[in-house]
C-alpha cells in the first residue's frame, strides 16, 4: 500500500541539490516569463484601460484591460519569485502554470464573442496563452521528465533507487579494481 501511494522513495524536492545545473534552467524559464508577463501588466495598466473593460485596447500586440493587466502582474511576479527560490520549486511551479496556461486558453477560446470574456481575449491572446503554456511546461519538465534521462539525473536516480544503488556498486567496484592498493 505504500508503494502504491508513495511510487517513489523521495520527494519531489529532495533529489535536486539546490546547486544543479537544471535549477538554471528552471529559473531561467521562470525569470523570463515572469518578467514578460510583469512588462506586459504594467504596459496595460499605464495605458489606464478599464479594469473589465471589453473594448479594443492592445499592448504588445495582445488584446487586454485592467483586470487581465492585474492577473499577468501577479502571475509574472509568482513567476520571478519561483526564479528567485529555483530548484524543485520552480520546476513545479513552471509546469503547474504551464498547464493553467493551456486550460486558460481552452477556457477563453471557448469564451471569445461572449458576454462572459471580461478579461478581453482575443484569438492572438489564446495562442499567446498556448505558446506561454508550452513553454513553461518545456522549461519545468526539462531534464525532469523523459525516457532517456542520464543515469547520474537526480530526477532518473529517484526513481529507480535500486539500478542506482547498483551502479554505484559496480563503480566503487571498479574504482578498488583500478587501484589495488586501497582497501
Amino acid at each position: 500500500m505504500q508503494r502504491a501511494l508513495h511510487p517513489v522513495n523521495a520527494r519531489l524536492d529532495d533529489h535536486l541539490p539546490t546547486d544543479h545545473k537544471l535549477s538554471q534552467v528552471y529559473r531561467v524559464g521562470a525569470g523570463l516569463t515572469g518578467v514578460l508577463l510583469v512588462v506586459f501588466g504594467i504596459l496595460g495598466l499605464v495605458d489606464r484601460i478599464g479594469f473589465f473593460d471589453t473594448g479594443g485596447d492592445t499592448v504588445l500586440a495582445l488584446n487586454t484591460n485592467g483586470a487581465l493587466s492585474v492577473l499577468s502582474i501577479c502571475i509574472g511576479g509568482l513567476l520571478i519569485a519561483g526564479m528567485v527560490i529555483g530548484g524543485t520549486f520552480a520546476s513545479t511551479l513552471n509546469i503547474v502554470l504551464g498547464v493553467l496556461f493551456i486550460a486558460s486558453g481552452f477556457v477563453n477560446l471557448a469564451l471569445l464573442d461572449t458576454g462572459l470574456n471580461f478579461l478581453a481575449f482575443r484569438i492572438q491572446n489564446v495562442l499567446f496563452s498556448f505558446v506561454v503554456g508550452v513553454m513553461l511546461m518545456w522549461f519545468g519538465m526539462y531534464g525532469r521528465v523523459g525516457s532517456a534521462l542520464p543515469h547520474d539525473n537526480p530526477y532518473w536516480r529517484a526513481r529507480h533507487p535500486e539500478q542506482a544503488a547498483r551502479e554505484d556498486r559496480a563503480r566503487l567496484a571498479q574504482g578498488r579494481l583500478a587501484r589495488p592498493d586501497t582497501v
